[in-house]
């Protein structure tokens, strides 16, 4: 879980400016959480309360994610989830945009099978998002850290992302020649998790994620979230992540990470 707020935070600044290297503080004074970590917790919380019934997910992720997004206002949400967040009768509105990824890490974290990751991803997607990209890029996000977490090895996870989600058939030095920002799942998803592919540790994953420039706090908190459950997570960046997050976002996160412990 702290694998995508640190993503977030540390892509917040990057965000639209192309960055395009790799050499950069990760944590900086003018980082902050986006809408990104905002709406990864408030899918958390969703999943601690109703992670084995579909139904019941879906109507507490919309409450929730209304919830958080009422308190967290101004971080950056697209004009059709901020009508979305204050709407008294919240219905999906055909997005295929990568907000459908960045918010589901929870799903691949608590799962027991992988079948369950997507089913759980699909819940709390389909509930704005519902393009069938929309709901394509959630569950390949939720599907990689299932894997992830599980022991699957890189090439394992290529596989099953190539077979049934996204061909990656590029490398991320050559993205930072030519990429540019595009806020779709099929235009951000694959590049976040090449990010990760292509990484050696928990932080290159996140450097490599915006070092291709674009949409740098969401690519980032993908691949970070998908590192997080490959990897683990450095102790010292998680403290210095609490700095950035509410008290409450952080307690959130505490608390799901000791109801589904990842033993890394």
């Amino acid at each position: 879980m702290w694998g995508a707020i640190i993503g977030d935070i540390a892509g917040s600044r990057f965000e639209g400016k192309d960055m395009r290297s790799k050499q950069f503080a990760l944590f900086h004074g003018d980082c902050r959480f986006t809408d990104d970590s905002v709406m990864t917790v408030a899918v958390a919380r969703a999943v601690m309360e109703h992670k084995s019934n579909g139904a019941d997910l879906s109507k507490e992720a919309i409450k929730l994610m209304q919830w958080f997004g009422r308190m967290y206002q101004h971080r950056g949400y697209g004009g059709n989830f901020i009508d979305w967040i204050w709407s008294d009768n919240p219905a999906p509105y055909n997005s295929m945009g990568n907000g459908a990824a960045m918010r589901v890490s929870a799903c691949g974290f608590a799962a027991e099978t992988l079948v369950e990751a997507k089913e759980m991803a699909y819940a709390v997607t389909a509930v704005s998002h519902n393009h069938p990209e929309g709901i394509r890029g959630a569950q390949a996000v939720a599907s990689a850290i299932f894997m992830a977490r599980t022991g699957a090895g890189k090439d394992d996870i290529r596989q099953y992302i190539t077979d049934n989600f996204y061909k990656i058939d590029f490398e991320i030095d050559d993205l930072r020649e030519y990429y540019q920002t595009d806020v779709s799942c099929q235009g951000s998803v694959p590049q976040a998790i090449a990010s990760f592919l292509e990484s050696q540790s928990f932080e290159d994953a996140i450097r490599n994620a915006i070092s291709i420039g674009g949409d740098s706090d969401t690519i980032a908190a993908i691949a970070g979230s998908i590192a997080d459950a490959y990897y683990g997570v450095p102790q010292e960046f998680i403290n210095r992540a609490r700095h950035y997050v509410s008290f409450t976002m952080g307690d959130i996160i505490n608390r799901f990470e000791q109801m589904f412990p990842q033993n890394k």
